[in-house]
């Protein structure tokens, strides 16, 4: 069964996640069921707060590709624990905030430490990429902060009028811009 996303404004998105116990059998369900709303919706990454969820964990999938190849990772308490010092701009979409990209900065490489859905530990060391873009967007979502707390003022009054005129297009997750 895929889930609902969660889109923006909902007050879900601004909460911070608390550390969730990876051995609690909620999060193998939930994981499946988060990788399957993601690949409905044309997604590379969902957190658990963007289908209602306040567990501190995500799914990624970012080698996935047109021919159904999958690789689904479950990412549960992670920890930034080096970012670069050199960034990279680059188009990010989310599927809470639909119908919309905006030019995003951050880190250009991070490692993050986490546990997988069975308790594992797991260390992304020095992800660069997509990968390190899709870390760094869906730890966002746990710490409370969408694409919109990301950018700078000014591109933040900007993208609210482009969401605004999104959703009075009817957007819905997965719809890009």
């Amino acid at each position: 069964m895929a889930l609902k996303v969660v889109i923006a404004p909902d007050p879900v998105l601004r909460t911070v996640c608390p550390a969730t116990d990876p051995k609690d059998p909620r999060i193998k369900r939930l994981a499946r069921e988060m990788g399957k709303t993601m690949y409905r919706n044309n997604g590379v990454g969902l957190a658990a707060p963007q289908v209602g969820e306040t567990l501190r964990m995500f799914v990624i999938d970012v080698d996935q590709d047109d021919e159904g190849h999958r690789n689904l990772q479950v990412v549960v308490n992670p920890v930034i624990e080096w970012q670069s010092e050199e960034t990279v701009t680059q188009s990010e979409g989310c599927l809470s905030i639909p119908g919309c990209s905006f030019q995003v900065t951050r880190p250009a490489s991070v490692t993050m430490r986490c546990t997988d859905e069975n308790g594992h530990e797991v260390v992304y060391e020095k992800a660069t990429g997509l990968l390190a873009e899709c870390l760094q967007h869906e730890y966002d979502h746990l710490e409370g902060k969408t694409i919109f707390e990301v950018l700078d003022p000014i591109a933040r009054i900007d993208a609210l009028q482009t969401y605004k005129e999104a959703l009075e297009r009817g957007a819905k997750p997965g719809d890009i811009e």
